[in-house]
């Protein structure tokens, strides 16, 4: 049995926002947790709720995540670029593995239709 996709759109409903926004927090700070244990790295994360009254959340610590991002930023340009990936660098990665991917089938069409 398959959930249904959520349509992600805002939610009117304060209370069903806001229960809806605890959930996934959870769900966020879980997955954050399980992979910097799995995979033993650094993680960490800082959400900024919408409402004014609300306070920052940081995991695991406040001091871990200034730590952490003062380590990224004190890297050398270099290294700190290959670290980061921007949307277009994302796409142009993803087009030549599919670019790659279409060349491999080509070959392989080529050789069955041959023999």
């Amino acid at each position: 049995m398959t959930r249904n996709r959520v349509k992600l759109a805002y939610i009117e409903n304060d209370i069903t926002r806001k229960a809806s926004y605890n959930k996934r927090k959870k769900s966020m700070l879980k997955k954050v947790n399980e992979l910097s244990t799995l995979c033993g790295l650094e993680a960490c994360v800082v959400i900024y709720p919408s409402t004014s009254n609300s306070q920052l959340e940081v995991w695991p610590s406040t001091a871990t995540a200034y730590r952490m991002i003062s380590d990224f930023k004190a890297l050398p340009a270099q290294e700190e670029s290959n670290k980061t990936m921007t949307q277009e660098s994302l796409i142009k990665q993803r087009i030549a593995k599919a670019e790659e991917q279409l060349k491999k089938v080509r070959q392989e069409n080529r050789k069955m239709e041959l023999t």
